[in-house]
Parts: C-alpha cells; structure tokens; sequence
C-alpha cells in the first residue's frame, strides 16, 4: 500500500508574471516527431498525431513541447537533413497540420520550441541543387563552402579534415571540387559568410515565429562559422581538434556570435520576445556567451547528462552551471536523455564507464547487442528516477524526452536491416548509431505496434513495450508515469526563485539542497538506506518507509507545518 503525503506548500502562481520568462523555470518535452505517434497507419509519426495526444501531454503536466525537425528531408540523418526551411515534410503533414497543431498546444497552454538547423542543409535543398549545376566561383556555389582538391591531379580532399559521422569531411562532385560536409554527405555545411544565407535564416526565424511558435532549438549552433584560410585547409593534421578556446577552425569560433546577435534582434521583434535555446558543445566557459541576453538567450548544459550516477559528479555539475547562469543572465537547462544518446535507464544500469572508454557510457555495450555486460535493467531505472527527481527539484529548464516518462531503456538488438541511422551505415563495428533511443512509443498494451499506429511502426518495438505502455501505466500509481506526473505538478507548484543552498549531510554520497519556500530534496546515491530529514515527504521516487530514504532514491520535503491546504500526492 503506497503512502500519500499533503503537499502542504503555499499556493503560488505556475509561473513568473512575466510572460517573455515563461522559459526560464519550463519543463520541456521533446518530441522526435517520426516516433510519437501515428495517425495515418503508415508506420511514421506525424503532426495529426501529435495534435491527437495533446491531452496526455497536458495531463502529464509539460510548460513547452519542442520539436524535433518536422520539414521535407530524405531522412538522411532523421530528419536533420533539411531540403526546405519553411515547410513541412508531406509525410509528416502539411502547414494547415502545424498550424491545427500549435493552435491545440496553446489552447491547453502548451508552448512551442522548433529545432532549427543552421549549420547546414540536406543535399536536396533547391539551393544545393544550383550549386551543383553552377560554375566553380558562381554565386550558387558560394552559398556552401567549396573548395579545390589538391594533389597533383586535384583529386585530394582539400584537407584532413573528418566527418563526425565518419570518413571524410569533403565529397567531390566531379569537376574538381569538392563541398564540405561535417555530417553525413547528404549535410552539406552552409557558408554563414554569405550574406544571402543570413538573410534567409532570418526569414525563417520570422516565418515560424509568425505562425505563433514560441522559441527555438538551435542544432549545431557552435558551428556555423569557420576559418577557411588556405593556408589552414591542408594542416589539420597539426591543430589539436580538442582545443576549444575559439582558436579551432570549425568549432566555436568567436565570429558565430555576430550571426546570433543579428538572430536576436529578430526574436525580440516579437512580443513576448522568442526564445532560442542553443545545443552548443563547448566548454562550460565557453557557454555563457550563446546564452546571454543579446545573443540565443539560453543554451543546453549536457554535464549531468554525461555525469555517471555519483553524487560528486552531480554536485560539481550544478554547482558549476549555476553559477554560469548567474553570469550570463541565463537560466540553467538540465538534461538527462535526448534523440542522440543512450537513454539514462540504460546508462545507470551500466558501468560508470565503457571498457573502450567512450564519451557515452551505453555505446560499446550497444555494439554488443547489449549483451555485454549485463545491463542492470531495475537498477538502472531506479537510479534513473532517481536522477529525474533530483533535476526536477533543481532552478532552470528541465528537458525531457519522449519516452523517459515511461521509464523506456534503449533498444539495443535492432537488425542491421532495420536500422536507419547514417552513424551505423558510416562506422560499422565502431558505432551503431542511435536508432536505440528512437523506437516509437507505446501507447497501449496491443495492437501492431502498441498503440503508435494502425499498422506497424517504422523501427521495430520489443515485446516489453505492452507493459510498459502509456495505457498500463495510467492505472498504476507506483509507475514511472505517475512520478513524472506527481513531480512535474508539484513543481509547477513549488517553483520559486532560481537558487538553491546546499545542506552537509556529513554523506559524500548524499546530495541535499533547500529551495526558496521551505521545501527540500535528499537524494541517496548509496547502496543502502539513509535516515531521513525530518519533514513532510511530497513526493520520493522509491516508497520511504520507517524514515528512512531508500537506496538510491530521491524525496522531496516540505518542514514545518502547512500554511494552505494542498493537494494530495503519492509517493512513487
């Protein structure tokens, strides 16, 4: 019998009174659009049924949704292959969907964010298409970035430089040319030194923005400008691609700045202003400038995210990012899962650290079929919601993606067949790619894929999914889906100013913190039961019994006694 627990808070307002804050304290739910939900029976998620789970989406308790890319794409890289900017793809829908779509968002007072990818376009973008077709040093061709080959015969890249999906950075294209691409090939990288690309992103940012969205997800914003001097092309060999200080030739150069600069003065034309979150991986330090106030705003921390399950880490990482905030202005952004990682059940469950020594923890136990080692499933999820609580408890933007709710782990035996990322089809036996993270959601306990659509789903579900379905859930209040429901709730609730204090529990491996307003959150890292602060318990993620904090778990408290009523809530 699980307990409940008076929240006994005072009332306070969901939100600042500021409407352009809105973002500053948002929980946002990230939805990869080709894996939510169906409502054609093709096997593909799309607009129509997104708009048709809006309800569960309000129900759960998210600020914002932010999409991922939802245009015209070959699918060469999920979607981030963009061959129109101001469009959607016809598999996913139409303009008169979107518009249907972010009309029932802020009916049920549900932002906006779109993802947005500035550092290149796909290679069937109308603009790559004349740049094929035109001249060497034609205006068409100075949109990209061309270079010539080198070599005797100029049949050289003209440098070293490496794909981040593997192989070369530059593809010929028969004339003695070749175009940059840091992504797959089908990615060509844009040349933000045109002053025609500029100017079209920034009608981009008016078209969406004018159709009523509220912000935007800048993919690969650390990128966009690029020292192309030629005397640097043919030496990468000697710059070490680690150093992040400005001084590398693609990545986080000072000069993207100017172009954000200019993308601000357009979101703040808008009233409340536009926001932009920026997925900049840079060095923390290195952060602030994407998310001050006259540039994107807001920029993703990925530190807990690739944290392993330890209390030190943890404490570093907020205690760090706070402080970033604080010096640009910026709230801090928390996350834990995405579209491009291994999700967190998995990564807990797992040794801290892959054999191979990996950045992500998952990726060699992914080229294993997850055989190896043993995933840890209940222990993973454990700490996992663990984790969620603990960020959900923290100042700032708290993202969430799609699934997470759900308590889903990575799908690590998907057929070679089956597979759709290019990461896989590029580096085989190094890295399988991250379809494993994009399986579509499980709805329901039958049907051919679950309850994602009428037919079956465009990467394969396991078996495992019905019990794990939104359906089998809602009437279990132990669920994972409860806890984020219970949790979301009382934080919109709770939500107060963007500070926290830290408490010595005397426990290296206990994370404590108070929050303005009398409320707190103890988490035990440990392998064992802890006593717990005395205190009203709102929420825990694993049932407390006889005061003490189960391991691996995390409560929040309320002392004192209550000042208003409050609703009640279950313990997870």
């Amino acid at each position: 019998m699980l307990n409940t627990a008076q929240t006994a808070m005072e009332d306070r307002p969901d939100g600042p009174a500021d409407e352009s804050n809105w973002w500053r304290q948002a929980a946002v739910y990230q939805i990869y659009p080709r894996s939510f939900a169906d409502s054609n029976g093709d096997g593909i998620g799309d607009l129509a049924g997104i708009t048709s789970r809006i309800p569960y989406l309000a129900s759960l308790g998210v600020d914002a949704v932010w999409l991922s890319p939802f245009y015209p794409s070959a699918l060469a890289d999920g979607g981030y292959d963009v061959d129109n900017y101001r469009d959607v793809d016809p598999k996913l829908g139409t303009l008169a969907d979107f518009d249907v779509m972010i009309g029932a968002l802020h009916d049920s007072g549900i932002k906006l964010v779109v993802d947005i990818v500035p550092n290149h376009s796909s290679n069937q973008h109308q603009w790559f298409k004349e740049a094929l077709a035109a001249p060497k040093g034609s205006p068409e061709r100075d949109r990209y970035i061309f270079r010539d080959g080198i070599g005797p015969d100029g049949a050289q890249p003209p440098s070293d430089w490496e794909s981040m999906f593997g192989g070369s950075a530059w593809e010929p294209v028969g004339d003695g040319q070749f175009y940059l691409h840091l992504f797959a090939r089908e990615q060509p990288d844009f040349n933000w030194e045109n002053q025609e690309v500029r100017a079209d992103f920034l009608a981009t940012l008016r078209f969406w923005s004018d159709r009523g969205v509220d912000g935007f997800r800048v993919d690969v914003a650390h990128g966009l400008a690029k020292d192309l001097t030629a005397d640097l092309l043919p030496a990468w060999a000697t710059v070490d691609s680690t150093v992040m200080d400005g001084s590398h030739p693609f990545w986080d150069r000072d000069e993207v700045h100017s172009i954000y600069a200019e993308w601000r003065k357009v979101l703040n034309e808008y009233d409340p202003p536009r926001t932009a979150v920026a997925e900049a991986w840079v060095e923390p330090s290195r952060r602030v400038r994407y998310a001050s106030q006259d540039n994107l705003g807001q920029a993703f921390n990925f530190d807990l995210l690739s944290a392993d399950f330890d209390a030190g880490q943890f404490r570093a990482v907020i205690t760090e990012n706070l402080a970033l905030s604080g010096e640009s202005g910026s709230s801090s952004t928390w996350v834990l899962s995405n579209h491009d990682v291994v999700r967190h059940p998995t990564r807990y469950g797992l040794p801290p650290k892959d054999a191979g020594g990996t950045v992500w923890p998952g990726r060699a136990w992914l080229l294993t079929g997850g055989l190896r080692p043993v995933l840890k499933r209940d222990l993973g999820l454990r700490r996992a919601r663990a984790a969620t609580l603990l960020m959900l408890a923290l100042p700032g933007s708290a993202y969430l993606y799609q699934g997470e709710e759900l308590g889903l782990h990575e799908i690590a035996d998907i057929p070679d067949e089956m597979r759709q990322d290019p990461t896989f089809f590029r580096n085989r036996n190094v890295d399988v790619g991250r379809d494993g993270c994009r399986i579509p959601l499980p709805w329901s306990a039958d049907g051919p894929s679950f309850g994602f659509g009428r037919g079956a789903a465009h990467l394969p579900q396991p078996a495992g999914f019905a019990r794990l379905s939104v359906d089998a859930q809602k009437g279990d209040r132990s669920s994972t889906l409860w806890m984020y429901k219970d949790a979301l709730r009382l934080r919109s609730r709770l939500r107060t100013s963007e500070t926290l204090r830290w408490v010595d529990s005397g426990n290296s491996d206990v994370l404590h913190f108070l929050r303005d307003g009398g409320w707190e959150s103890v988490t035990n890292f440990q392998d064992h039961p802890i006593a717990l602060p005395d205190g009203e318990i709102l929420i825990s993620s694993s049932v407390v019994t006889d005061g003490k904090l189960p391991a691996n778990c995390t409560a929040w408290l309320l002392r004192g006694e209550p000042k208003t009523p409050g609703e009640h809530v279950r313990e997870g």
